[in-house]
């Protein structure tokens, strides 16, 4: 069930869904029994309560015969769908091939899915599994798994900024 209620402090309007032991006003936030409000029209249909409540503010701003003219909230959500660029047309009308785009993001969900971790752990993993490893060596690992050259260089060198790892003579440890 739905209804359309108004606080008695500052007037505003709001649908409200079931029957809530109390209810607060978003707007001055009084808190009311539920069954002490104002209910100008209870429903099932959450489509028609909407309509309502629009129709009330919509006299109160003397705009009813605007509102009037208008279509319904499910035959304009209608529109509304309709309407839409989905993300295929819009990454095309982009000059973007949304296949490339789509096989781009299943290869992702793969790496992640399979490994369940994330590219610095593939790094920390590396330390922690080879015994003082050059870079090379943790590129190495990290390549196997699927992480980028680059991304390991610049994990490496913020580890070891930060003093999570340490680098003397081109070996790395972690602390």
């Amino acid at each position: 069930m739905y209804a359309v209620v108004g606080c008695s402090d500052c007037g505003a309007l709001k649908l409200v869904e079931g029957r809530p032991e109390t209810t607060e006003c978003p707007r001055c936030g009084t808190r009311r029994k539920f069954e002490k409000l104002k209910k100008f029209v209870e429903t099932d249909d959450e489509d028609h309560a909407r309509e309502v409540r629009a129709s009330m503010l919509a006299n109160r701003q003397g705009e009813g015969e605007s509102f009037a003219q208008l279509d319904s909230f499910s035959e304009m959500e209608a529109r509304v769908e309709e309407a839409v660029v989905d993300d295929e047309a819009f990454l095309e009308a982009s000059g973007i091939d949304a296949d490339e785009v789509a096989a781009a993001g299943e290869r992702a969900e793969n790496r992640t899915a399979g490994s369940g971790r994330s590219r610095k752990d593939t790094v920390l993993d590396a330390l922690r599994a080879l015994d003082r490893p050059t870079e090379d060596e943790v590129i190495a690992y990290a390549d196997e798994r699927g992480v980028p050259a680059d991304y390991v260089r610049d994990a490496l060198g913020k580890l070891v900024r930060r003093g999570e790892v340490t680098e003397s003579r081109g070996e790395y440890r972690l602390l």
